[in-house]
């Protein structure tokens, strides 16, 4: 599972910037990322990660959700399609100039009909939440999870053609099949070319006559899915995602599940990215005198030893006793500090020993 980064991270821009700010920031690096400019096998990435981060934050309503949301409420929210339909024009705006516009733009990066949610052609079905608790062992070896999740399904009727079986879609005689209609117009030495979603089949390049009983032409409908999905170790609190495990879409794209994971907090450690922090209680006498003792670990039990004139918050390192780091190999440390219990009461006698050994060591 891959995590989505912060749109604002993306764009190099903090939260209390302006929708100008982001725009100007964004126009630097689409510039810097455009395939034309940019050779590297990575650009395309780039900049259909700097351009998906834009068109939230340049909207007001959208931005609003993704404060409060992050990413798994813009998702849930919003299609692909809807991400980026009200950023059009600023798309147009920056890369309409010299011919091609923003749909020719994105066609050059993803092929005609938007490859990943970007064109008219191809649906995006939406992302789907689930939240999940976990355990720091599951955090040290990893947890297979299986959920029955209710998510919109192909519909079994109809194939996910939304026809009722035995009849076809017919093409749409306005758009020639194609799904958008196009008009260029000429602005002094460039052609500026727009293009729209067609209006008599929405975008979808054909129309049903005979809609399917069951799902009523949409292709799909409401079911449920086993769903089978890894928590890798090392894991920390946050979003990762399922890739297309979302809503379905027929002749689309599937959404994806978005995982939100918590990791529990632990009864007797803490951890600090792939460390681990415990804390042995011992007396007095035994930080003085030293001894060996047997502490928890998240694999059972260790013997350590604790030299004799300890001080308190002494550490202690067990190698390679911590947690796995998601993104690297090895594992962390196991860190045991050594908290020195004072008695608060003392009797008669224990206080003249205590007296006698701070004379003696006059």
């Amino acid at each position: 599972m891959a995590a989505k980064r912060d749109y604002y991270e993306v764009l190099g821009v903090s939260k209390t910037s302006s929708i100008d700010e982001v725009k100007k920031q964004y126009r630097k690096l689409a510039l810097k990322f455009h395939p034309d400019r940019n050779k590297s096998s990575e650009a395309g990435e780039h900049f259909k990660e700097i351009s998906e981060a834009y068109a939230v934050l340049s909207d007001t309503e959208k931005r609003q959700v993704y404060d409060q949301h992050g990413h798994a409420g813009v998702d849930g929210r919003y299609s692909s399609d809807d991400i980026f339909q009200g950023a059009r024009g600023d798309f147009s705006d920056i890369f309409g100039r010299g011919g091609g516009g923003f749909d020719s733009i994105f066609e050059s990066i993803f092929g005609r009909g938007g490859g990943g949610g970007f064109g008219f052609n191809q649906q995006r079905g939406s992302d789907i939440l689930f939240e999940t608790s976990v355990t720091l062992e599951d955090v040290l070896h990893g947890k297979k999870m299986e959920i029955d999740l209710q998510k919109q399904i192909q519909c079994d009727i109809c194939q996910g053609t939304g026809c009722k079986p035995g009849t076809n879609k017919k093409t749409c005689v306005t758009c020639n099949g194609q799904g958008q209609v196009r008009q260029s117009r000429n602005m002094g030495f460039a052609s500026f070319v727009t293009a729209a979603p067609c209006s008599t089949c929405r975008g979808q390049g054909s129309i049903i006559e005979t809609p399917c009983n069951e799902c009523k032409a949409q292709g799909r409908k409401k079911g449920s899915k086993k769903v089978t999905f890894e928590i890798p170790p090392g894991i920390d609190s946050g979003d990762y995602t399922v890739p297309e495990e979302g809503n379905e879409v027929p002749n689309g794209s599937n959404g994806d599940l978005i995982i939100r994971v918590r990791v529990q907090p632990h009864p007797q450690f803490n951890r600090d990215g792939k460390d681990i922090f415990y804390d042995q209680n011992v007396s007095m006498i035994d930080a003085a005198l030293g001894c060996d003792v047997v502490v928890p670990t998240l694999e059972g039990t260790e013997k350590i030893k604790i030299d004799s004139g300890s001080q308190p918050n002494t550490i202690i390192k067990l190698k390679g006793k911590g947690v796995p780091h998601i993104n690297s190999r090895g594992r962390g440390d196991h860190y045991v500090r050594v908290v020195v219990n004072i008695p608060k009461r003392l009797n008669k006698r224990q206080k003249q020993l205590l007296d006698e050994f701070q004379k003696n060591n006059d």
